[in-house]
Parts: structure tokens; C-alpha cells; sequence
């Protein structure tokens, strides 16, 4: 097991390594004015405990930085923010990077899954927007597959490179989605954290706490998510724990799976996991986004010459 600690912010290729410049957002979508004030340091910004407003930087966000000019979800799902979304694919751009002689392999040829696409496809379009890529992303909801597969017909450089399946199963993750020619270089995954709804909506409470500095007794959820989306039984430790079960299963389908873990008391029982189904070798990547520190672990069940001859094909 390699644990490695990097830079305690966000990946140096970033696009939002910055504050947030406002002008430059209000000019790519000018209804974000609506939520644009100055705040107690004379600084612009926007009330970050509010839905509607988290919602529409996101739409600023994909428009000025990723070229996306139609996003949209339906009331109710997970709005997820995305400096952290896309750091996720930065350290996989790394990960592929080591295997390709320090050269981040790009274009379509390379090709993830997303494991919980979600209604917002956003993993999907920030790698095929600055890296190319291909995907598959799955999801358990059929309203969330609808919703992505609106986003990708409405969008000229997703189609024909982002495509959806459902799964039809509680019980698994890969089986149904994963088919027998099919070829990936990585998988990605944000599961589900909480093991209740009553969990999500404390862990909202004490974030809207922190960013309003005020106590609440109760809060929405300003990122909003359905049940599937933020909560299952046994929370984050169960869903990861099956997840690298099953992936044993397609261990010739896939160089790199990959899931996040947001709690470090997880990750010895995730370790336990792994040292269970015997990978190749594991890894974990730190990832910190202001005060909230998050992991990445990344597993293979291909040897070494594997590894190899799977990354010549890159060059094809």
C-alpha cells in the first residue's frame, strides 16, 4: 500500500485555483447576478448556503470554463460542487500519466465509467471536456439517466462520447453495466456517504453552519441529492466494501477502479478490503478543498507487463 500526500489544495492544473472571478462568471451567464453581492470583506460572492445559488454558479462554472451551454437538473438532485469533481479526474490524469511515460494520455480512446452519473454528468463533462475522454456513466435512478442523457444531447461535444446505462440492481455495481468486450481505463465513483437521511441532513446542517456562521436547527440541503444519492445502508464503508468485492469480478475489464472515501475512520476497513481481494496494488490520494479533506483510493488487478501492454494500446 503507497499513501501519498500532495499539495493541500487543489490539483495545480486546476481551472479554480482562484477565487471566483465574478465578472468574468456574470459575463458567460448574466443571471448569476441575481445571486452576486459584496460581502463584509468588499469582496463579490454569493450566499453558498442557498440552493438556487450554488446551482446557478454551477451553470456559470460549466459554461466559461468547460464550454457547456445547456446544463440543467431536475429540483431535488445533487448539485455537486465542482472544483472537487474535477480534481478527482486531475489525479486520475496523473495515475494514467505514470504508466504512459509521464504523459497524460488524451482523446477519446480513453474511456472511464462512472459509477452514479447522477442527474448532473458532471465527472463525464469535465473529463471530455479538458482531457477528451470517453464515458459510460451508470446510475440506479432512471430519472438521473434521463436527466444526463438530456444534458448530453444538448451539448454538441458530449454526444457520441458520453452514453448511459442503468442499473437495474440494488446488489451490484458493475454486473448489468460492465459488458464482456467492454474496456476501461479507469472507473469513478462518489458514493453515497451517509447511512440515513437523517445523517445527511445533520452533516447539511453543520455545513451550513460553517458558511453562515450562525446556529441552525435545522437545514436544506444546499447541494441538494436524492436518497440514492447521498445515503444507503451501511453508509460509505458498505457501498465501497462491495464495490471492491465485485470489481474482482472484471478485473480484466478495467486497469484502474477508483472510488472516493470521505472519512478517514473508513479507511481501515476499506484496506481490509482490499488486502482481501489481493489487487496488484492499491494507492491512496489526498485531496483537500478548503476545510474538507477527502481520499481517493485506486486499485488493479493487472500485473505489471499487463499494466504495460494495456498503455501501449494508448498510443494507438
Amino acid at each position: 500500500m503507497a499513501y501519498k500526500e500532495h499539495k493541500k489544495s487543489l490539483h495545480p492544473r486546476s481551472f479554480h485555483n482562484n477565487r471566483y472571478d465574478f465578472p468574468q462568471l456574470l459575463k458567460s451567464l448574466p443571471k448569476l447576478k441575481n445571486y452576486v453581492f459584496k460581502n463584509k470583506y468588499d469582496e463579490l460572492s454569493i450566499d453558498f448556503s442557498n440552493a438556487k445559488a450554488v446551482l446557478t454558479l454551477n451553470k456559470a462554472l460549466l459554461s466559461h470554463f468547460y464550454n457547456i451551454k445547456e446544463w440543467s437538473i431536475p429540483d431535488g438532485y445533487l448539485c455537486p460542487p465542482i472544483p472537487g469533481r474535477a480534481d478527482y479526474l486531475h489525479y486520475i490524469a496523473d495515475v494514467l500519466a505514470k504508466s504512459n511515460n509521464n504523459k497524460i494520455p488524451k482523446g477519446s480512446n480513453i474511456k472511464g465509467l462512472d459509477i452514479g452519473i447522477g442527474a448532473n454528468c458532471i465527472y463525464p463533462i469535465i473529463g471530455n471536456s479538458v482531457y477528451g475522454w470517453s464515458f459510460v456513466g451508470s446510475d440506479i435512478e432512471e430519472e438521473s439517466i434521463k436527466s444526463s442523457q438530456k444534458i448530453i444531447e444538448s451539448n454538441n461535444s458530449l454526444k457520441g462520447n458520453v452514453h448511459c446505462r442503468i442499473q437495474t440492481s440494488h446488489d451490484n455495481i458493475f454486473a448489468g453495466i460492465i459488458k464482456e468486450n467492454d474496456r476501461f481505463d479507469f472507473t469513478l465513483c462518489n458514493p453515497p456517504f451517509h447511512k440515513s437521511q437523517a445523517q445527511a441532513q445533520e452533516g447539511s446542517k453543520r455545513k451550513v453552519q460553517n458558511l453562515t456562521k450562525q446556529v441552525v436547527k435545522k437545514a436544506s440541503l444546499n447541494f441538494a441529492g436524492k436518497s440514492n444519492e447521498l445515503w444507503c445502508k451501511g453508509g460509505e464503508v458498505a457501498f465501497i466494501k462491495t464495490m471492491i468485492k465485485q470489481s474482482k469480478l472484471y478485473s480484466k475489464n478495467c486497469f484502474w477502479f477508483s472510488t472516493i472515501v470521505s472519512k478517514k475512520d473508513n479507511l481501515k476497513f476499506i484496506y481490509d478490503t482490499l488486502d482481501y481481494v489481493k489487487p496488484i496494488e492499491y494507492e491512496t490520494i489526498k485531496m483537500k478543498h478548503g476545510q474538507k479533506i477527502s481520499r481517493i483510493i485506486i486499485w488493479t488487478f493487472l500485473t505489471k507487463e499487463e499494466q504495460k501492454q494495456w498503455a501501449s494500446k494508448w498510443q494507438d
